[in-house]
């Protein structure tokens, strides 16, 4: 089973923040954790809010909770609100329900997710992806 390298979780920072600069985003944050949760690289570009970096894990945290991008949180908050209370409940409010949040998948294999935040939810999710190097969004 692969592992989420250091290397891996900077090049995958750096892919978003270039992306977010060609795009003209607001400034972006980004978190990469592992399968297991752990965060692994975070860069905040200058001039991002407060609170990113709380955000940008919240969204790769929520993502690996469920197994699916954070845009499948935000339905289940329309949807099952409750369910969505419970989990970020249970992670200690580590869970922010909004896109933005991809898991990193190699081969089958869970490595991580990453977080991104800054921008519109859409906007963090396209960056999310690009960084991944997935062509469409992940459910």
């Amino acid at each position: 089973m692969s592992k989420l390298k250091l290397t891996t979780a900077n090049a995958i920072v750096d892919d978003a923040l270039s992306f977010a600069k060609e795009k003209g985003l607001k400034p972006l944050s980004v978190a990469v954790l592992d399968a297991g949760g752990h965060l692994i690289a975070f860069q905040k570009q200058d001039g991002a809010s407060m609170l990113r970096f709380e955000i940008a894990f919240g969204k790769a945290c929520g993502a690996l909770a469920v197994g699916f991008g954070s845009r499948w949180l935000e339905n289940a908050a329309r949807e099952r609100p409750h369910f969505i209370a419970g989990l970020t409940a249970a992670s200690g409010g580590n869970v922010v329900p909004v896109p933005g949040g991809v898991l990193l998948v190699d081969e089958g294999n869970l490595l991580g997710a990453v977080g991104i935040t800054g921008d519109t939810s859409d906007n963090d999710e396209a960056a999310a992806i690009e960084a991944v190097g997935l062509t469409s969004r992940v459910d």
